[in-house]
């Protein structure tokens, strides 16, 4: 397991934007672990949103957030980011940071049952 610390989340207007952080624990690195962002809305379940492999640099988005959410990866810093502009009402939710080493993103969103969660960050858009 990977210790996860996010930040970043909080209250914007629709069609603003926010950045999302996640930190591997001090002495931890992400340089072998893909890294990926999920989101929950109560009584719904969580939700795959965008992910970075852990080598190569590929990256991958659910469709409802494409061209609007970015992730990236400074693995300098051990950290993942999740960029979102043109927030949108719909994209309220806890965002949590997961990771899982030494393997693909597909598999990380397949069965998140040995992922590493960070404890969630909450973005409430409003309309």
């Amino acid at each position: 397991q990977l210790p996860l610390i996010e930040s970043g989340g909080g209250l914007v207007q629709a069609g603003g934007s926010l950045r999302l952080s996640c930190a591997a624990a001090p002495g931890r690195t992400i340089s072998s672990y893909a890294m990926g962002w999920f989101r929950q809305v109560p009584g719904k379940e969580r939700e795959f949103v965008a992910g970075a492999g852990w080598k190569g640099g590929s990256t991958y988005y659910a469709d409802s957030v494409k061209d609007r959410f970015t992730i990236s990866r400074d693995n300098a810093k051990d950290t993942v980011y999740l960029q979102m502009n043109n927030l949108k009402p719909e994209d309220t939710a806890v965002y949590y940071c997961a990771a899982r080493n030494r393997a693909a993103v597909a598999t990380m969103v397949r069965d998140s049952t040995e992922n590493s969660w960070g404890q969630g960050t909450l973005v409430t858009v409003s309309s």
